[in-house]
């Protein structure tokens, strides 16, 4: 068996734990809920509960505009939140910083901008999108439909038989006639961490956009847009302890102020006739109607959270409990690691199968037992397509996961297998 790692020294779970109130909870009456599903999304702390509850107690007002002490400390909270994201994620200008409903919809901002956009943006006929294999559909979708919809060709980097990305050919797929490049900065099926910078400097090399998804990235690692040299990076609150209904959208300055928005409507304009309307400044240019603003306000809250802990430590602290339910579940007859087989430049997820016992088998058995995961092909089919398999069961881990919660996954997989035997 596998050595249960030293973690003492990277996160104090035990103090973390106490402030996430549903750890405690008892699920199917007596077992202790043992929750690997973070990769879907993560439980709350205290910290951002109590946020949410006192925004609505003492603050609950419409935000901009208002004259009234309720709608001047809702904007200033809803504003906060803004420039605690910027900060936490190394914006040049919190006008940089866009709020949406969740990464799906950032994603899908980008997409249609870049449809309606002038030269030299428009991407249309002739022109060429690129992916890859391994995306989220969230990051697949969008993309189809712009290409659907402007007659531009929709190209994608492969996957290797480890769960990464193949670059060769990288030349000949990203080309000239290359108008957007998107990927994921982290998979949410296999984990794996993409080489984003040499994607970045071949899509720089013949001037394509390159748009980010680190919606698997931003709760568990330190995320550096300016680092990174993308052009638009997309991410959701709810996996980084905050409220469902916030997502993120960073875009650099000059583009946000060139491209056109993509929903009408209030707090977007600048002046509006009969005839016509100009818009405002980004970011309210790409916020139409009433923002998320207590999701906005639980969002800054759990950025103060992560952040009080340190993103480094956070990173430091998974990598070693990967490395140890690697080695638990590799010792697992029958099971088949779906991706990197091993912790290097992978993240805290890990999705396998279990000789030919069906996932959804897997995960309601693993439930009876109090163990949470996700089944299924986590909206990312095509990756499930690539490895000839239907389906997987995945275990995710976050600052709060412990060793012994990968020991139960391991022991439940164990009672699984003489469950079907």
């Amino acid at each position: 068996m596998t050595a249960s790692p030293q973690l003492s020294g990277l996160l104090d779970t035990d103090a973390i734990r106490k402030d996430f109130p549903i750890l405690d909870r008892l699920v199917h009456e007596e077992h202790k809920l043992v929750y690997l599903d973070n990769a879907a999304t993560s439980q709350k702390p205290t910290q951002v509960l109590d946020a949410l509850s006192g925004y609505y107690e003492r603050h609950n007002a419409n935000v901009h505009r208002g004259v009234h002490v309720l709608a001047e400390e809702a904007t200033a909270l809803y504003e906060g939140a803004r420039d605690k994201v910027a900060a936490f994620i190394n914006a040049p200008s919190r006008d940089e910083v866009i709020f949406t409903k969740n990464a799906s919809e950032s994603l899908n901002l980008v997409a249609n901008m870049l449809g309606w956009a002038d030269e030299p943006y428009r991407v249309e006929r002739d022109t060429e999108i690129v992916i890859t294999e391994m995306e989220h559909h969230s990051n697949i979708v969008p993309w189809q439909l712009l290409s659907q919809r402007t007659g531009a060709k929709l190209k994608w980097f492969g996957l290797t038989d480890d769960g990464r990305l193949d670059l060769t050919g990288t030349e000949q797929l990203i080309t000239e006639k290359t108008k957007v490049v998107s990927l994921t900065l982290v998979s949410n099926i296999m984990g794996t961490f993409n080489p984003i910078e040499s994607i970045v400097r071949r899509a720089q090399e013949v001037g394509a956009l390159v748009v980010i998804d680190a919606s698997q990235a931003a709760p568990h690692m330190a995320l550096d847009v300016q680092a990174l040299q993308a052009d638009f990076v997309a991410f959701t609150g709810h996996k980084m302890c905050g409220p469902t209904g916030i997502g993120v959208l960073w875009g650099r300055q000059e583009l946000l102020n060139d491209l056109p928005p993509f929903l009408g409507g209030g707090e977007m304009i600048e002046t509006v006739t009969m005839n016509s309307s100009t818009y405002a400044p980004a970011p309210h240019k790409f916020e139409a109607g009433t923002p998320p603003i207590a999701q906005a306000v639980g969002l800054g809250a759990a950025v103060d959270y992560l952040t009080a802990i340190g993103m480094d430590r956070i990173q430091e602290h998974e990598h070693a409990l990967t490395e140890y339910a690697v080695g638990r579940l590799q010792d697992i007859p029958g099971l088949r690691i779906i991706g990197p087989p091993t912790a290097e430049d992978r993240g805290a997820t890990i999705s396998f199968t279990l000789g030919d016992i069906h996932p959804h088998d897997v995960g309601q058995v693993l439930d009876e037992q109090g163990v949470a995961v996700r089944v299924g092909h986590h909206c990312a089919r095509p990756v499930c397509l690539r490895y000839g398999i239907p389906a997987t069961t995945r275990a995710s881990f976050y600052l709060y996961s412990t060793p012994a919660e990968v020991d139960a996954l391991a022991d439940g997989l164990e009672h699984v297998r003489n469950f079907f035997a």
